[in-house]
């Protein structure tokens, strides 16, 4: 009884990450809180069991195009680890050094090339994120939204994350909007 009440506890308190309602005037405010989000995804997402993969094998997140953390991702990740592995941060500039990250960030300089890193990683046991406008509905698996009134707010495109055998906690289904894409979509019709 007691175990379950602490891990009830443990799961509200990380949960409160997600439901907050988060004010972010600043960017860089806004990104040290994407930042937090980006390390609560891959703690809440489970990659498929893989040949060559052990604890010694760091847990790679990439920023693909132009870096707008800062030093926010380094500084929310350091000391912080993901299924046992020590998490490395490295920035990326085209889609082909993506297929070397456990979950790539799409930056919003690549806007106009989203569609070929999305056919690039599809299929790809690689966690997309991305604030890009409708990065989930086109494809991408967890985009990030920031609200009119400051507020960041995720979705999730279930059947991209689940494509290359990637598995989201159902906590983290709950907390989310969840979206279809429009390649799933026109597939329907």
């Amino acid at each position: 009884m007691q175990r379950r009440m602490l891990w009830r506890g443990s799961f509200l308190m990380a949960a409160g990450l997600f439901i907050a309602r988060i004010g972010v005037a600043a960017t860089g405010a806004e990104y040290q809180v994407k930042a937090a989000f980006i390390y609560k995804f891959a703690t809440y997402v489970r990659w498929p069991a893989t040949t060559g993969v052990d604890v010694n094998t760091p847990f790679v997140i990439g920023v693909l195009g132009k870096d707008p953390f800062g030093s926010a991702l380094s500084e929310v990740v350091r000391g912080q680890s993901v299924q046992g592995r020590v998490i490395v941060i490295r920035n990326i500039g085209r889609p082909e050094e993506a297929l070397r990250c456990d979950l790539v960030f799409v930056s919003s300089s690549e806007r106009s090339n989203l569609q070929q890193i999305l056919a690039a990683l599809r299929g790809v046991p690689v966690l997309t994120v991305s604030d890009v406008d409708q990065f989930a509905e086109q494809g991408g698996m967890i985009g990030l939204v920031t609200t009119e009134d400051d507020h960041i707010r995720f979705s999730i495109n279930k059947a991209a994350i689940e494509r290359p055998g990637l598995r989201a906690s159902s906590q983290l289904l709950q907390l989310a909007r969840i979206v279809g894409d429009a390649e799933a979509d026109r597939g329907r019709h």
